[in-house]
């Protein structure tokens, strides 16, 4: 995602964004734990837009 595609969303978007991503990670974390997860760099590329979608949410306050 992009930081200038998020920028484009209003706050009760973005805050739906933020929960689907927090549970996508904790997923992750646990297909890591047993091995199923192939690709860990997923996860970075999640834990980035997490961060991405905090710091415009922090901005618009």
């Amino acid at each position: 995602m992009k930081y200038s595609e998020l920028q484009n969303k209003g706050a009760e978007e973005l805050n739906k964004m933020l929960e689907e991503l927090k549970i996508k990670l904790g997923e992750m974390k646990f297909q890591v734990a047993s091995n199923a997860l192939k690709n860990t760099n997923e996860m970075g590329a999640v834990k980035k837009d997490i961060a991405r979608i905090l710091t415009i949410m922090q901005q618009t306050e």
